[in-house]
């Protein structure tokens, strides 16, 4: 079948003379100044940039020639719309039946060879070769050849297809074939412009380099950087692998809130919103915890959500103010219940995607096979930075050390904001392999229980790889009257000016009075376990659109 728009005769698919001709023999240096019909672009595509980056974008600024020359550019492809439209064809495409994807026609070679297909994607290289021209079609699933010529093609349409421009979105129908020279191709019968391309994508020598640009136009670097491409499917395969194993073990998938009246569940500042209709300001949530516990309490038993959460904070490598997270909890379960699911789920996640429980990040062998390390936060602060927990448990102590130290505080020196400090300048970065840094103090974890037989401190651990928290849990506080008296500390806190406080919530200890079991609770970070198993340094990498600030 032939669609309507630019084709050709089906007759004459795949003939012998073929077999002496291959593309990829035109690639040797950049390519001409002209196009086919005297475009001021060349048929490589390269956008009359040969050797040289075409800026991209909008926003994208080059020196007076560099600006020139792409005002050119942007021209001739304006010119090509008209063309396309006297030829009775839509630029912009309509729907076209794809019978296969490029990585499927190269792994089935042996049984594709002689027969049709039709494949669509956008085209990133158009080559001539004599009478002959060669493309390179990339679609999701990779890259093929396409090959065009007079025969299979009318003089005419052969002439139409050497009007194509790199970026634009072609459906091309044809014969799998394959050169001398051992490229696996797509001999062209017919094709359908399915979208023009009007500002040319950067030159494929260079790609799109500026880091900047890549985060503000990820469109433009999903197409033109193939490691990011993959880095964005491996996050989609992890994320289906976290649901995989928890669906497996009996937990129920659930949507929570997420503008909240009061906020909770983290340390952080939230972004405000209001409500018109009910004149009401409202919180976005900083946590899913406090509703999923509410969940427990109604008899679910073992629940999930992975959702966004907003936090009013600083941008790092590692801090993005909206990010991804996993938060679960189990019904009769505790913190050393919620070790062993740690492990098991990253290990399984590392083994599904890698093959393997060891990953290779920024030079570094992290091995996640259980059982990970064991460290307690008073062993680790004394050994790694030389201070005594008790030390820091006053509001005096904890001065003294913020002085001793130099700690560049945000807030307050309170124990809980030295203590902060403290682990992120001495001990996180020295946990590289996965470690459980465990039995936090109470000052860090309002929603954690106490060990009885030392009250300062909780039920608690976070997990450390590679220098950074991943992953943070709780044997949760059930007694509705101590978590009555964790908020009010907070409250304290908070009129002591740590922004970062958590609020009363009235209702949230209500639902502690009608009965929470002991429970287990853990939260990944999902942008960050993504870091990981890609080996991406920054969390701008894993994240498709980061914040930005606005350019002037």
């Amino acid at each position: 079948m032939v669609d309507e728009g630019v084709t050709g005769p089906v007759e004459g698919a795949g003939g012998a003379g073929l077999r002496g001709v291959d593309g990829r023999g035109a690639e040797a240096g950049p390519p001409p100044a002209q196009g086919a019909a005297g475009s001021t672009e060349a048929v490589s595509g390269a956008n009359g940039a040969a050797g040289r980056e075409v800026p991209s974008g909008p926003d994208a600024t080059g020196g007076t020639g560099e600006g020139a020359r792409l005002q050119e550019v942007l021209r001739a492809r304006r010119a090509k719309l008209e063309f396309w439209r006297q030829r009775g064809v839509d630029p912009f495409g309509r729907r076209y039946d794809v019978t296969h994807h490029a990585r499927e026609i190269v792994d089935r070679f042996a049984e594709l060879e002689g027969h049709p297909v039709r494949v669509a994607g956008r085209l990133m290289a158009l080559r001539r070769h004599g009478r002959a021209a060669f493309a390179d079609l990339q679609d999701a699933s990779g890259r093929i050849q396409l090959l065009a010529r007079v025969g299979p093609l009318a003089e005419d349409t052969y002439s139409a297809f050497l009007e194509l421009d790199r970026g634009d979105w072609v459906g091309a129908e044809g014969t799998v074939i394959r050169t001398r020279r051992g490229e696996v191709s797509v001999e062209v019968t017919g094709f359908v412009l399915l979208g023009k391309s009007l500002y040319p994508l950067p030159e494929k020598w260079h790609g799109l380099q500026n880091v900047d640009l890549r985060y503000r136009q990820r469109y433009v670097d999903l197409i033109v950087n193939p490691q990011v491409l993959e880095t964005f499917r491996l996050r989609s395969r992890i994320i289906r692998e976290i649901r995989a194993f928890l669906d497996q073990r009996g937990f129920y998938e659930v949507e929570t809130p997420v503008l909240h009246l009061i906020y909770g569940g983290a340390a952080a500042r939230p972004f405000v919103t209001h409500h018109n209709a009910l004149n009401l300001d409202l919180y976005l949530r900083i946590a899913l915890e406090l509703h999923l516990k509410r969940l427990i309490v109604g008899g679910m038993e073992r629940v999930y959500e992975i959702g966004r959460v907003f936090r009013n904070e600083g941008i790092s490598t590692r801090h993005n103010p909206e990010f991804t997270m996993l938060e679960l909890y189990q019904a009769f379960s505790d913190y050393e219940g919620m070790m062993e699911l740690t492990e098991q789920l990253v290990s399984h996640v590392a083994q599904a995607v890698h093959g393997s429980p060891v990953v290779h990040y920024q030079g570094q062998a992290i091995d996640f096979t259980p059982p990970w390390r064991r460290l307690s936060f008073a062993e680790a602060l004394e050994s790694m930075a030389g201070v005594r927990l008790e030390d820091v448990l006053t509001d005096d102590g904890a001065r003294r050390v913020a002085r001793e130290r130099a700690l560049e505080l945000t807030r307050d020196p309170t124990p809980a904001a030295v203590l902060d400090e403290l682990v992120d300048v001495y001990v996180q970065p020295r946990l590289v392999q996965p470690t459980f840094l465990y039995d936090y103090p109470v000052v860090l974890s309002p929603l954690a229980r106490r060990i009885p037989d030392r009250p300062h401190l909780t039920y608690r651990f976070e997990a450390m790889v590679a220098g950074m928290e991943i992953a943070n849990a709780f044997s949760e506080l059930n007694d509705p009257d101590d978590q009555r008296q964790r908020f009010e500390e907070q409250l304290a806190a908070r009129a002591r000016g740590d922004e970062e406080a958590h609020q009363m919530d009235e209702d949230y200890i209500h639902a502690l009075e009608i009965g929470l079991p002991a429970t287990g609770g853990l939260g990944i970070g999902i942008d960050r376990l993504v870091m990981l198993l890609t080996d991406n340094p920054s969390i701008r990498d894993v994240i498709l659109f980061p914040l930005m600030r606005p350019r002037d």
